[in-house]
């Protein structure tokens, strides 16, 4: 991830110039702007790997961003926010943010956030391999079989489509009304207690020796897959 291309984008001299440093001091290429339109300049200019963007920007929200980047590309998005509300993570996340860190936030956090990011560029999501191992968890995603700790799991055809979801976006935050509209279909988003069911059910089912799903509370839920667990093989 050495010399990644890395977009800064805040209203707040003091945080645009924190940042800027201390990604520069990890070998990262970084540009800065501070408007929207700035943002977005910047962005067609030189195509960064990754974009760390603040909501609160003049001339227009940062969500505003989010929409206009996801039109163009799927560079990897990390809000960096005071807002610290459930509606403004869940907007921007619904935009198509891939994380949200909410200030003030710690330089080690900031870049322990931005190396997952960047790894999921840089290699196919794990979600796409026939067979997916993360701990004592494997799925072969042809044959539609779960195995936990060597023993098969069965699930139900909704459990089942519920974890390949997670599977797709390991470590990234997804909210209710995303995983609802995957699974349950478009007319779904607000059934939050259908979803809350049902990630019960495979913690029951998948966590015995280890846990995976993670709760975002007020927003959504992660599939934890840590640094050191094996990459997924064919």
């Amino acid at each position: 991830m050495t010399g990644a291309r890395v977009l800064v984008v805040d209203d707040e001299p003091a945080i645009l110039r924190a940042v800027e440093t201390n990604l520069r001091r990890h070998d990262f290429s970084v540009e800065t702007a501070s408007t929207a339109a700035d943002a977005l300049a910047r962005y067609d200019a030189m195509r960064p790997d990754l974009v760390l963007l603040d909501l609160g920007l003049p001339g227009a929200d940062g969500t505003t961003v989010i929409k206009a980047i996801r039109e163009r590309a799927a560079t990897p998005i990390i809000v960096l926010s005071a807002r610290e509300g459930e509606q403004d993570k869940v907007a921007a996340l619904d935009e198509g943010a891939d994380d949200y860190l909410t200030k003030p936030f710690s330089v080690n956090e900031l870049l322990a956030r931005v190396r997952v990011a960047l790894r999921h560029v840089a290699k196919p999501a794990r979600g796409t391999a026939a067979v997916f191992r993360v701990g004592a968890l494997e799925v072969d995603l042809e044959k539609r079989l779960v195995r936990s700790g060597g023993t098969d799991v069965h699930l139900t055809p909704t459990e089942y489509d519920l974890l390949r979801v997670f599977l797709e976006f390991p470590n990234k935050l997804l909210t209710d009304r995303m995983l609802l509209q995957r699974v349950w279909g478009p007319d779904y988003g607000d059934e939050g207690h259908y979803l809350h069911v049902y990630v019960a059910r495979l913690r029951k089912k998948l966590e015995a020796q280890r846990k995976y799903f993670v709760t975002e509370p007020g927003v959504g839920y992660r599939l934890l897959v840590e640094e050191d667990d094996p990459a997924p093989s064919r």
